[in-house]
């Protein structure tokens, strides 16, 4: 399935409805939204549902805006698989060979038994035979594929599941070296361009090789799109995009989680980690989903005709995903509903969604001139260093981290975002003093789950600094960023 040498036109977004023209009562929509709200372990970003390929209720949080990709940590997976999925169907990967088939280089290195037999197959499943993730072994190497294979595998591969960065980092590096060029590259006529997508950059290591595992950059209705072509069996209005085939065997169950090594993954037994594991996709109790850390969801029911998309700082994955069983499940028809007053009023709801900014205390809380520095940064991911300084117009944060610094502009009683237009990360900041002698800023990086709190003392003239959600893999304030 090679595609047309003319580029596709694209496809506009998909199409609007109210909630109860798709057989969706808006009551469920606006139950789903208080129940997040009130999980301290879930902080939604964004929200877009899907019924009858219709988008009926989509929402950002303030400052997280419709425009903006967000990274997609493991949610990154889904879309490698889709490239492999192509990669089969042009007859240039076989599952059945070989990981070190295609790294022939690597052959004299790789001396274990079940090394040297792990299929293609295995990894995109997550079955290499390794009882628990070797990301930090595979990674330490100059060649993360030979840090990867020289790691002897516990098991016969493909009997176990174990969830393991490194078998879809290999997956990622075979497609690349088979296409010659990047994961981007390959799928922006296959995939990106016949769904509208414009993707915002996807993380590498080394320079050249996308990573596959995470690293993506998508806006929320990019995973939409993606999650309605799974649906319709890799259709986009009525045009094959995906390879014919591919979705029902990427996404059914190759392998079981539960009660294996995947149970350091799998915390309860009939939670949504309990379901099995496809190629690059969990199932789940209904349906099956891309899943990325911290709640970047593409979730995928295919009897009720529903896609729902999020990004989010999700801690508690497991909840907001309770939500979605608990109460968007339930509020769908079998047809057409009648209009309500509750459909405007939930679009009235998304239309005002907004993280809540740091308290101000007040316009005098805080003296102009007060000057706080970050003091001690040892165990702080990323960061360096950090000035929060206060004068007669306002607070001003200047941020360091090992690659560089940024000023950014900081609201009070609200949300100050700055663009860097060095490849920083864009920020957005809010300050103020939640009691007396005391300061508290919240940072977020807007194109990821990620929000760094500084909490100061006026008369110390010090902040302290954390992190909401800690950022996975290296973190730079331009490797946060999405290109």
């Amino acid at each position: 399935m090679v595609p047309s040498s003319e580029p596709p036109a694209v496809p506009p977004s998909l199409p609007r409805s109210t909630p109860s023209a798709q057989g969706v009562d808006p009551g469920g929509i606006s139950a789903f939204l208080d129940a997040v709200d009130a999980a301290p372990g879930v902080e939604l970003h964004s929200l877009v549902v899907v019924r009858h390929g219709h988008v009926v209720a989509e929402g950002w949080w303030h400052p997280y805006t419709p425009g903006r990709v967000h990274l997609l940590y493991s949610l990154s997976k889904s879309v490698t698989s889709a490239a492999a999925g192509f990669a089969v169907a042009e007859g240039l990967l076989d599952l059945d060979a070989t990981v070190l088939s295609y790294f022939p280089e690597l052959d004299a290195h790789v001396t274990d038994p079940r090394s040297r037999a792990m299929r293609v197959r295995d990894v995109a499943a997550m079955a290499s035979g390794h009882l628990a993730e070797t990301a930090d072994a595979a990674f330490a190497a100059d060649d993360p594929v030979l840090g990867f294979l020289t790691i002897p595998p516990d098991r016969d591969p493909g009997t176990v599941f174990a969830y393991n960065q490194p078998c879809t980092y290999s997956l990622a590096a075979i497609v690349q070296r088979l296409t010659g060029g990047t994961l981007t590259d390959y799928l922006r006529p296959r995939l990106f361009d016949p769904l509208g997508i414009a993707p915002g950059g996807w993380q590498q290591h080394p320079a050249g090789r996308e990573i596959g595992y995470s690293g993506l950059h998508l806006t929320t209705e990019d995973v939409a799109r993606f999650g309605q072509c799974l649906l319709e069996d890799g259709r986009r209005q009525g045009r094959q995009v995906l390879p014919e085939g591919w979705v029902a065997e990427a996404t059914r169950r190759h392998v079981g989680t539960a009660g294996s090594a995947g149970e350091a993954v799998v915390e309860a037994r009939d939670g949504d980690w309990a379901q099995g594991y496809g190629q690059q996709f969990w199932r789940s109790r209904h349906g099956y989903r891309g899943d990325g850390a911290y709640g970047q969801f593409c979730v995928v029911v295919p009897e009720s005709d529903l896609v729902v998309a999020t990004t989010a700082a999700a801690p508690d994955m497991q909840a907001a995903l309770d939500a979605v069983w608990a109460h968007v499940l339930p509020a769908l028809a079998d047809g057409p509903l009648p209009r309500s007053a509750a459909d405007d009023a939930l679009a009235v709801r998304l239309a005002t969604l907004g993280l809540p900014p740091v308290p101000t205390g007040g316009p005098d809380a805080v003296p102009a001139g007060t000057v706080l520095r970050l003091a001690g940064t040892a165990a702080l991911r990323g960061v360096t260093g950090a000035v929060l300084r206060r004068d007669a117009t306002g607070w001003t944060l200047t941020l360091d981290a090992w690659d560089g610094t940024v000023v950014a502009d900081v609201g009070t009683g609200g949300w100050a975002v700055t663009e860097p237009d060095d490849g920083a990360a864009p920020l957005a900041v809010s300050a103020g003093s939640p009691a007396p002698g005391q300061v508290r800023a919240d940072v977020l990086l807007l194109e990821t789950p990620h929000r760094l709190r500084l909490d100061g003392d006026v008369a110390a003239g010090t902040l302290t600094a954390a992190w909401a959600t800690d950022p996975l893999g290296g973190v730079s304030l331009r490797s946060m960023a999405s290109r």
